[in-house]
């Protein structure tokens, strides 16, 4: 981390550590960090989401579910239709970052 970036840094407080763990371990899924990457292309409907993804929309509704519990999704219901877009551009942000992380050569 570059000093000049941030001028100061607190440790997060217990409970906001075991958020960011939360957080950190619905991320942690295969299946679920693909949902996440599509959802950075577009806003998806469980039945579209399941049809890309080439999985049944119960098996994706339930990952949507544990994704929507830690906030990183954000659900809208249109008629009978729900669809689902990344909470806010700070999840792309934290994907895109990591990425590049893993990268680097």
């Amino acid at each position: 981390m570059n000093t000049t970036e941030h001028t100061t840094f607190m440790v997060p407080k217990p409970e906001e550590l075991q958020q960011l763990s939360e957080l950190y371990k619905a991320m942690g899924d295969y299946t679920r960090m693909r949902i996440l990457w599509r959802l950075m292309e577009k806003e998806y409907c469980v039945s579209d989401l399941a049809k890309e993804m080439q999985a049944t929309k119960s098996a994706i509704s339930h990952q949507l579910r544990a994704l929507r519990i830690v906030r990183l999704v954000y659900s809208r219901k249109v008629g009978k239709n729900v669809f689902y877009s990344l909470q806010d551009e700070h999840i792309g942000w934290i994907l895109e970052e990591t990425y590049a992380h893993i990268s680097e050569r």
